[in-house]
Formats: C-alpha cells, sequence, structure tokens
C-alpha cells in the first residue's frame, strides 16, 4: 500500500470479473483480515481492507476451488489455517 512488494505467486483466471474475484476473496478470508490502521503519505489515517494473514498455499488451493467452481463449498478457518468443508 505505501511500499514496495515482493510477488510471490501469480495466477491466471478466465471468465470471472475482478470484483467478483474480490468478493470472493473478502468473503472467505474475511475472519483472517488483518484489523489496524495506518497513515498514508499525507498523515490520514487509513483501515487496509485487502490485507489478510493467510498462508500461500492456502491461496493456491482456494485458486484451484475457484477455478473447478467449487469454492462455494469452502471456509478459511484461522484457528487451522486451512479452507474447510
Amino acid at each position: 500500500m505505501l511500499a514496495d512488494v515482493e510477488v510471490v505467486a501469480t495466477y491466471k483466471l478466465h471468465n470471472l470479473s475482478r470484483t467478483r474475484l474480490e468478493s470472493i476473496f473478502h468473503r472467505l478470508f474475511g475472519a483472517a483480515q488483518l484489523d489496524l490502521t495506518i497513515d498514508d503519505r499525507f498523515g490520514n489515517p487509513v483501515k487496509p481492507r485487502e490485507w489478510f494473514l493467510v498462508p500461500l498455499h492456502v491461496i493456491d488451493e482456494a485458486v484451484e476451488s475457484i477455478r473447478d467452481g467449487s469454492i462455494t463449498d469452502f471456509a478459511y478457518d484461522p484457528q487451522t489455517a486451512r479452507l474447510v468443508r
């Protein structure tokens, strides 16, 4: 958000709008959303909504479930750091 990032994975998904994909990730990983406020470059407080504490392998699983259409069968359990049915 206010710093450089390191790209650790990229994915290609077809026939899915960006807003729909963002909605899926927010629903799925909402329980792991970071609750913090930081100052932007002007000193204004900002509460990021796109920051989640989720292991990369779980994101990989979620993307595969989006591809095969089964993502609606899953929820993310932050206690076990797993997708569960």
